[in-house]
């Protein structure tokens, strides 16, 4: 593996709840650390609550850790967001959330590139050959949202994120909102632009088939700690920590 495009060090994110004397701290990353290299990319599994889209924020720079360290190409996450614009991008679960219902399809997937200060002549053409490698042909250049089904709205928002051609994506649940033939198009998807690309990834997942089949390693989350992190054929194999066990017999089940 290359060096490392997105490292975690010992990183919690605490979050406060209730109200006076009830009023607590709740952990919802507790000294989470991994790394991620250049073409990898590794699962992130765990029960609703465990830390997950915490972790998500985080390595995006949404959220800012109360402890710890996060270095994006061996320098400090939050330092310099306009040299980094347009290299960590994020597809989301609903791919509706991502897209402009008053926006065609090609300006959807030129607004990160103009957001990111990359305007040129060449810009628009850029775009149609991110289209192209989505597999949505030029003649949906001009269409709308609405018109396109879950799985082609999904190819747009997998578009607009590749398109800056970033060096880390983070997806969050990116196909638990799709039809089961249409997960495997877009997994398969993924892997190919992945290995042509070569961006680190974060899948962020409680479908273990989909994270098996997309990731190298990986990470099990309980409570705000890491709790396994392994290479996935070893994990899948045969799961070390009693919480993963306990994982596969819930979402197996």
């Amino acid at each position: 593996m290359s060096a490392p495009v997105i490292s975690l060090d010992d990183v919690s994110v605490r979050f406060s709840s209730g109200f006076g004397p009830t009023r607590r701290a709740i952990s919802a990353m507790d000294h989470v650390s991994f790394d991620i290299a250049a073409g990898e990319t590794l699962g992130l599994v765990g029960e609703s609550g465990s830390g997950k889209s915490t972790t998500g924020a985080v390595v995006l720079g949404l959220q800012r850790p109360d402890e710890g360290h996060v270095r994006f190409e061996g320098m400090p996450l939050a330092r310099n967001l306009r040299a980094r614009a347009g290299r960590i991008q994020a597809v989301l679960q609903h791919p509706r959330w991502a897209v402009d219902p008053r926006s065609s399809v090609i300006d959807a997937v030129l607004e990160p590139l103009l957001v990111s200060g990359r305007r040129s002549p060449a810009t628009v053409a850029q775009a149609r050959r991110m289209l192209d490698a989505v597999g949505l042909p030029a003649s949906f250049d001009q269409r709308r949202p609405h018109q396109l089904s879950g799985g082609q709205l999904q190819r747009v928002s997998v578009a607009r994120a590749l398109v800056t051609r970033p060096a880390f994506v983070v997806f969050d649940e990116a196909v638990s909102a799709l039809d089961v033939s249409v997960q495997a198009q877009i997994l398969n998807l993924l892997q190919d632009l992945q290995r042509e690309y070569a961006f680190a990834a974060l899948f962020i997942s409680h479908d273990l088939a989909a994270v098996r089949y997309t990731s190298h390693r990986v990470a099990v989350m309980q409570r705000g700690r890491i709790v396994e992190l392994a290479p996935t054929s070893v994990f899948y194999d045969s799961p070390a920590h009693p919480y993963s066990r306990q994982l596969f017999l819930e979402l197996t089940s």
